[in-house]
C-alpha cells in the first residue's frame, strides 16, 4: 500500500500542485510569524545588551514617600555621592546620567516623530577625557552651554538639520530654541528603533529633568573580576536607604527581556489571524481535493479491494498520501515563511516604531510548528475521503458511472445543517436587540457566527442545485455554452459547493467585518462631530500640558471667537475609575455641543458638577442629587452636588466641572490639557492653523487639528479592523483561486471524452473555453451570494452590541465595498478557469473520444 500511495501521489502529481498551495500559504504565515518574532526578539535583546555591556550596577532615586516634596526624589544623587560610590572596592568607572524626553520639530516647522517614549533627552555627562562614551560624536562638538544641542544621526536625517541651525523643541513646558553644534551615535533602543535623542549640557539637562548639580541615575561598571551581584552589595551599604537604591545589570537585562517578550507577542498576532484564516480555508480545498481523486479513482480502489486489500489498508493509502502532501507543503512553506519573516519588520514598522534588525533566528518552535500545522492540517483534511474510499464496495469495479449521492444522505445532510443553522441564528438574533457589549454577550456572539458558517457550509450542497438555477438566466444569455455550464456545475452539488466554500467563508468575513467597521467609523464620526462645536482642537500628550499663557495668546489671535481651555483630570467613583474635564461654565456652550437632558453647566462651580447619562445612570444620580467622588490627587472623597445630567459626549468626557477647582486639584496644578477654538463664521484655513501654531509657540509636543482632523482621528481605530478585512479577503481570494482552478482542472480530466464529443459534433475551441469560464464564474457567484447572506447577517446581529457603547451606531453597508467583493469574485472565477480552459479547448476531438 505505501507503494500504491506513492504511485499515486506521482501519477496525480498536477492535482495535488493547488493544495500544495494552498497548505503552503498557512504554513508559510505560521512559520513565518514565528521566526519573525525569534528574530526581533533577539535584536531587541542584542541591541539592549550594548546599552548593558558596560554596566555592572545602576543607582537610581526611590520613589519619595507621599507628601514629601517632588525634588527629593534625585536630590541624593550628586556628585558627592558618585565620588562616593567611585571608592567602593570593585568600582573601575562612574558615569552619572541625567535623562528625560523632549519633541523636537523638524526643519520645516512640522513637529518631528511625536510618539510617547520614544522622544529621548539626556545630558551630555563628559568624564575624565572630556567625552560622553555613550554618545560618540560623528559630527562636531558636544554642547557645552544652555543654548546649544546634539541629537543623533538618524533625528539629524528626519529633520533634515545641519550643524549651526537653530532647533525649535519642548520638554513639558514652554518651547526652547538651540544651536545644533553636534550630531552624535547612540546605541539606545528608543532611538534606534525609530525615536529621537536630543543632548544637552550637563547643567542644562540638569535644570529640565532634575536639579541643578544633580542626576536621575549614576552606572557604575566592575573592575575585571567582580561579581555584580557582591558589588551591588556594597554599593547599597553606601548608599542613603531611603532615597536610592542599586540594581544590577543583570537585573536589568532580565527586565528588558521581559519587555520585549511582551513587544513581540504582540507582533505575532495579526500575521497568525492570517495563518489561521488561511489554513481554515485552505482545508475545504484539501477535502475537496482528495474527495475528487478518491471519487476519480473509485474503480481502482474496488479492484484493489477485490485483490485482497482490507478496508483499513485503503484509508491508511489516502491517508499516507495526504501525508506526504503535508511534508512537501510544510518544507515548501518554511522556506516560504523565511521570506515573509524577512520582509514583516518593513511592513509593520511605522514612522515612531521601526523594528530592529537582525539576522534571522530559527528556533525549534518554528520547524515543529511549521511540520505540525501542514502534516496536521492536510492528514485531518484527507480523514473524511479516507473514510469514503474505505467504503468502496469491490462491486463498484463493475460501474462505469459515477452514482449520485442517495437522498437518505442529503436528508441527514439538511437535519444537520438545521440543527446548526437554528440555534445559530437564534442566538445572534436574540442579540440583536441586547444593545450590551458584554464579555458574554461577545462571546455568544462568535458563537452564534460559527454556528452560522459551519450550518451555510453543510447546507451548501442542498441550496446549490436552487441558487445556481437562479444564476442560470444571466449564464443562459451565452446560449448553449451558458447552458451547459449551469449543468455541469449542477451535476455535482458536493463538488461545488465544497469548491465555491473558500470564496462562502472569505465573503463572509469580508462582508461582515466591512459592515461593522464601516457603521462603527461612521459612528465615531458622529460622536465625535456631535459632541465639538470648536472649530479647532489644541491639545497636549498625557501628563504634560498647554502654557497657561498661550491661552491668552490663542484668544487674541486674528480670527478667533472664543478660545476656551480645558482642564482634564481623573474622577474617582465607588465604581471605578472616569474623566472630568474642568470648562469655563461661561463659554463651553461656545466649543463644546452639550445635550443636557436636565440642569445645565451654568451652575457649575466649587463642590459642583454635571455628568454624563451613563455616569448617573450607574450611580444612581439625578440633577440636584449627590455623588461622593474623589478629584484628581485628592485621596479624599468628598460629596458633590450633580447640577446636570448631559447626553454622553466624548469630547466632554464623563463630567464637567469647573476649570478653577479641576485645575487646583489636578495631578498637574494649574494645566491646561486643550483649547477648543470657534472662529469668526467657523473659517478653517491653512492661514489660520499656522497663527494658532504660532501662538503656541510652535511648540512640537502640541497638535492643531481643525474639526475634520480631529473627527477622522477619533475614528482612526478602525484601521487595524481594515487591515484586518482586506488581509483576509486577500487569502480568501487567492486559496478560492486555487480552489477552482483545481476543481475544473480535475473536471476536464474527467470529462474528456465529453469535451471531445462536443468538438466533435461542431463546438469551436472559444466555445469551449467560454463554457469552462462560465462554470467557473457560476460557481464563485454561487459562494459569493451565500457568504454575503451570511456576512450581512452576521454584522446586523453583531453590529447591534455596540450600540451600548456608541449610541449613534447604525448599520451601514458600504456598498463600493461590497460591491468591489463581488466583483473580485467573479474576476478570480474566471481568471481561475484560464489553465484548465485553454487544457479542455486543446483537447483533440478523435484522442478525447477514443480515450478508454
Amino acid at each position: 500500500m505505501l507503494k500504491t500511495a506513492l504511485r499515486n501521489l506521482l501519477a496525480h502529481k498536477a492535482r495535488q500542485i493547488m493544495t500544495l498551495l494552498a497548505v503552503c500559504l498557512g504554513v508559510a504565515f505560521v512559520s513565518g510569524t514565528l521566526v519573525f518574532a525569534d528574530s526581533t526578539a533577539e535584536a531587541h535583546r542584542a541591541a539592549a545588551s550594548k546599552s548593558f555591556a558596560d554596566i555592572a550596577v545602576s543607582v537610581t532615586a526611590k520613589e519619595p514617600p507621599p507628601g514629601a516634596a517632588t525634588h527629593q526624589q534625585t536630590s541624593a544623587l550628586d556628585d558627592a555621592l558618585a565620588r562616593k560610590l567611585a571608592a567602593v572596592p570593585g568600582v573601575a568607572a562612574v558615569r552619572p546620567s541625567v535623562d528625560g524626553t523632549a519633541a523636537l520639530n523638524a526643519a520645516d516647522g512640522t513637529p518631528l516623530r511625536v510618539h510617547p517614549g520614544a522622544n529621548a533627552a539626556a545630558g551630555y555627562v563628559p568624564v575624565k577625557d572630556g567625552k560622553d562614551s555613550r554618545y560618540p560624536l560623528a559630527e562636531g562638538r558636544a554642547p557645552t552651554n544652555s543654548g546649544e544641542l546634539a541629537v543623533d544621526r538618524g533625528t539629524a536625517a528626519a529633520g533634515h538639520f545641519r550643524l549651526g541651525d537653530t532647533i525649535t523643541l519642548a520638554t513639558d513646558g514652554p518651547v526652547m530654541t538651540k544651536r545644533l553644534v553636534g550630531i552624535v551615535t547612540t546605541e539606545d533602543t528608543r532611538v534606534t528603533a525609530g525615536g529621537t535623542l536630543a543632548l544637552f549640557a550637563k547643567a542644562t539637562a540638569q535644570k529640565l529633568f532634575a536639579s541643578p548639580g544633580h542626576y536621575t541615575g549614576i552606572d557604575l561598571s566592575a573592575a575585571p573580576g567582580t561579581d555584580q551581584f557582591a558589588l551591588s552589595r556594597r554599593v547599597t551599604g553606601v548608599l542613603p536607604a531611603d532615597r536610592a537604591e542599586a540594581t544590577t545589570g543583570a537585573a536589568q537585562a532580565a527586565q528588558q527581556a521581559i519587555l520585549v517578550d511582551t513587544l513581540t507577542r504582540g507582533y505575532e498576532k495579526l500575521p497568525l489571524v492570517f495563518a489561521g484564516v488561511s489554513l481554515f480555508i485552505g482545508s475545504f480545498l484539501i477535502i475537496n481535493t482528495f474527495t475528487m481523486l478518491v471519487s476519480r479513482r473509485t474503480r481502482e480502489i474496488a479492484l484493489l479491494r477485490v485483490i485482497g486489500a482490507t478496508r483499513r489498508q485503503v484509508s491508511r493509502s489516502v491517508l499516507l498520501e495526504a501525508l506526504l502532501v503535508g511534508l512537501v507543503a510544510s518544507a515548501a512553506g518554511f522556506l516560504l515563511g523565511l521570506g515573509i519573516a524577512s520582509v514583516l519588520p518593513d511592513i509593520l514598522s511605522t514612522d515612531g516604531n521601526t523594528l530592529p534588525q537582525g539576522p534571522l533566528v530559527i528556533g525549534p518552535r518554528s520547524v515543529v510548528a511549521a511540520l505540525g500545522v501542514g502534516v496536521g492540517v492536510t492528514v485531518l483534511a484527507a480523514w473524511l475521503p479516507s473514510r469514503r474510499a474505505a467504503k468502496v464496495a469491490p462491486i463498484e469495479a463493475m460501474r462505469t458511472t459515477d452514482q449520485p449521492p442517495s437522498a437518505k444522505r442529503s436528508r441527514i445532510r439538511g437535519v444537520a445543517g438545521l440543527a446548526l443553522l437554528v440555534p445559530g441564528a437564534g442566538v445572534l438574533v436574540s442579540l440583536s436587540g441586547a444593545k450590551d457589549a458584554s464579555e458574554k454577550n461577545l462571546q455568544n456572539a462568535m458563537v452564534g457566527c460559527a454556528l452560522l458558517v459551519a450550518a451555510l457550509i453543510v447546507l451548501a450542497p442542498i441550496l446549490a442545485s436552487p441558487m445556481i438555477r437562479l444564476t442560470g438566466r444571466l449564464t443562459g444569455r451565452f446560449g448553449i455554452t451558458g447552458h451547459l455550464a449551469q449543468q455541469n456545475a449542477l451535476r455535482d452539488p458536493r463538488r461545488t459547493a465544497a469548491t465555491a466554500a473558500t470564496l462562502l467563508i472569505s465573503t463572509a468575513l469580508v462582508a461582515g467585518l466591512a459592515v461593522i467597521g464601516n457603521s462603527t467609523g461612521q459612528a465615531l464620526d458622529r460622536q465625535a462631530a456631535a459632541g465639538l462645536g470648536a472649530d479647532y482642537v489644541i491639545s497636549s500628550p498625557p501628563m504634560t500640558g498647554v502654557d497657561p499663557a498661550a491661552v491668552r495668546r490663542v484668544a487674541d489671535t486674528s480670527g478667533v471667537r472664543t478660545a476656551s481651555a480645558v482642564t482634564d483630570s481623573t474622577l474617582f467613583t465607588g465604581g471605578g475609575v472616569r474623566e472630568i474635564s474642568g470648562v469655563d461654565p461661561h463659554t463651553v456652550h461656545d466649543v463644546m455641543k452639550l445635550d443636557f437632558v436636565s440642569g445645565s453647566a451654568k451652575d457649575l462651580g466649587p463642590g459642583r458638577i454635571a455628568v454624563s447619562r451613563t455616569l448617573a445612570r450607574e450611580n444612581g444620580v439625578t440633577t440636584g442629587g449627590h455623588l461622593n467622588v474623589c478629584l484628581g490627587r485628592n485621596q479624599e472623597f468628598r460629596k458633590y452636588t450633580v447640577v446636570g445630567v448631559y447626553k454622553d459626549n466624548p469630547v466632554a468626557h464623563d463630567a464637567l466641572g469647573a476649570r478653577t477647582e479641576v485645575a487646583h486639584e489636578s495631578y498637574l496644578p494649574g494645566s491646561v490639557q486643550r483649547i477648543l477654538v470657534r472662529t469668526d463664521g467657523g473659517a478653517v484655513s491653512k492661514t489660520t492653523e499656522d497663527r494658532l501654531r504660532t501662538a503656541v509657540g510652535n511648540s512640537p509636543l502640541l497638535k492643531v487639528q481643525d474639526r475634520e482632523q480631529f473627527v477622522h482621528e477619533a475614528a482612526g481605530t478602525m484601521g487595524d479592523l481594515l487591515t484586518l478585512m482586506y488581509g483576509m479577503l486577500a487569502i480568501g481570494i487567492v486559496i478560492a483561486a486555487l480552489g477552482i482552478m483545481n476543481t475544473l482542472a480535475m473536471s476536464v480530466a474527467e470529462r474528456t471524452r465529453e469535451i471531445g464529443a462536443l468538438r466533435a459534433i461542431g463546438m469551436d475551441r472559444s466555445g469551449i473555453r467560454r463554457m469552462i469560464r462560465l462554470e467557473a464564474v457560476t460557481v464563485a457567484a454561487f459562494g459569493t451570494l451565500l457568504g454575503l447572506a451570511g456576512g450581512l447577517f452576521g454584522a446586523w446581529a453583531v453590529g447591534s452590541l455596540a450600540n451600548g457603547a456608541l449610541p449613534q451606531y447604525s448599520l451601514a453597508l458600504p456598498w463600493g465595498t461590497l460591491l468591489l467583493v463581488c466583483l473580485l469574485s467573479l474576476a478570480i472565477g474566471a481568471l481561475a478557469a484560464a489553465v484548465p480552459a485553454r487544457r479542455a479547448a486543446a483537447l483533440s476531438p478523435l484522442e478525447a473520444v477514443a480515450e478508454a
